[in-house]
């Protein structure tokens, strides 16, 4: 049975994936580099203006165009969790704006602790030198 792999991915959605989430990393590497905004804060940044954006509608229209690249970085993550407050205020009223959110992002979040976890076992962490 021959796969012609052409149709089985659609490289123009690859490569709108790859550029936009390659330049929401890119802002990020510029901020690390030239300023002294410390990584915690470009992360916050980064999940605030991806919540602002998502609460606001103006997020989905990025992610409509870039899947992946668009869902994957921070952004995305803050997106997720405006767009899970919405759905729930929606659903349960006052207190789904606090709960929707966390229900929304439990996979995410519940990820990133076992791989940070399992990261923290394999890797010897050191304090960045200032």
């Amino acid at each position: 049975m021959d796969i012609n792999w052409a149709n089985v991915f659609d490289w123009m959605q690859l490569l709108k994936c790859f550029a936009v989430g390659g330049a929401i990393c890119v802002i990020g590497q510029i901020l690390i580099d030239k300023t002294k905004l410390t990584p915690a804060r470009i992360l916050v940044t980064f999940v605030t203006i991806g919540a602002v954006l998502g609460g606001l509608g103006l997020y989905k229209y990025v992610v409509d165009f870039a899947g992946a690249g668009a869902t994957v970085p921070l952004t995305g993550f803050g997106y997720n969790l405006a767009k899970g407050s919405i759905e729930g205020v929606q659903q349960s009223g006052l207190i789904g704006a606090f709960t929707g959110g966390i229900k929304a992002a439990a996979g995410g979040i519940a990820a990133a602790v076992f791989f940070g976890y399992i990261a923290s076992l394999i890797s010897k962490p050191k304090m960045k030198k200032q």
